[in-house]
């Protein structure tokens, strides 16, 4: 928990390298390729891409099965550059005739128009396919700043139906790993450790609904960069439940935006240890101590 809160709150969001693809882009790549039979192929030699460069990837294409025409097209597309906005223009108009493609393309930009605040230098690389082939949506990866030598610390992406499996259907999901050992490295050599170490959430934000959570979630993040550790829970339950989970976790504080509060541009901060709260225009959050 500790190495976590430390990614998210220690390391200057300028700093991260995080980038994102489509598995439904990949998809209609395979398309292109001869049909949805070649993804796997496809997908597990572009994921060598980085430490076996492109030409070790056309041989392994063609070891597998792919013809020089589409293994021509996968070094086509491998090859697209630029700037967010020109790499999904120049994949539209390769996949114009693809409805999953296009779908692909809509999911990455909803990302960086959502995430846009938050990871200002999100980065669109069609060369991530991450090997496994459960992911169905977006994936993505997170790499250490260009001054540490250390690839990527995390990655995961979107499934739809991996809980099948098991034999719960119909449930998706987002997963996400991160190099727990890479981590502490990375914060070892940008001196990042604290003097003394602090573990726990500080803050955690109820959730009360949709446009309520955009809004917390907005929150959050000016809380984190200050270095306040916090959260918001996962689901609109009722009050008493979340309430328990904070009391569960020892977290000393809860922020609470309901419909007035969102209407009214304030919050609600508990203080659960003195049983005290009060009500601040939610732009003062960041001037509450949460000690």
């Amino acid at each position: 928990a500790f190495l976590y809160n430390e990614v998210f709150n220690r390391l200057q969001l300028k700093d991260y390298q995080l980038k994102i693809n489509s598995r439904k882009i990949l998809a209609a790549l395979a398309e292109c390729c001869g049909g949805s039979d070649k993804m796997i192929a496809i997908t597990v030699a572009i994921d060598k891409l980085d430490k076996i460069g492109p030409e070790k990837v056309k041989e392994e294409l063609l070891q597998r099965g792919l013809t020089e025409k589409q293994t021509g097209t996968i070094e086509s597309y491998l090859t697209i550059k630029g700037t967010n906005e020109d790499k999904l223009a120049q994949v539209s108009n390769l996949f114009i005739d693809s409805p999953i493609g296009q779908k692909g393309i809509e999911e990455i930009n909803h990302i960086l128009t959502a995430c846009k605040p938050l990871f200002p230098n999100c980065e669109v690389d069609l060369t991530l396919a991450r090997g496994l082939n459960y992911y169905t949506g977006i994936i993505f990866e997170a790499k250490a700043p260009e001054t540490v030598k250390m690839g990527s610390i995390g990655g995961g992406g979107r499934y739809d139906d991996l809980t099948g499996l098991f034999g719960v259907p119909d449930i998706p999901g987002v997963g996400i790993s991160f190099g727990v050992d890479r981590i502490y490295d990375v914060l070892e050599e940008l001196n990042l450790f604290p003097a003394e170490l602090q573990v726990g959430t500080q803050v955690l934000f109820f959730n009360t609904g949709t446009e309520q959570a955009n809004a917390a979630f907005g929150a959050m993040q000016q809380l984190r960069r200050i270095g306040v550790r916090c959260e918001l829970f996962h689901e609109v339950l009722k009050f008493d439940k979340q309430f328990k989970y904070a009391e569960k976790k020892s977290i000393p504080f809860v922020v609470i935006i309901g419909e007035k509060e969102l209407a009214e541009k304030t919050c609600v901060v508990k203080d659960l240890r003195k049983s005290e709260q009060q009500e601040i225009p939610l732009a003062n959050l960041s001037k509450i101590s949460f000690i």
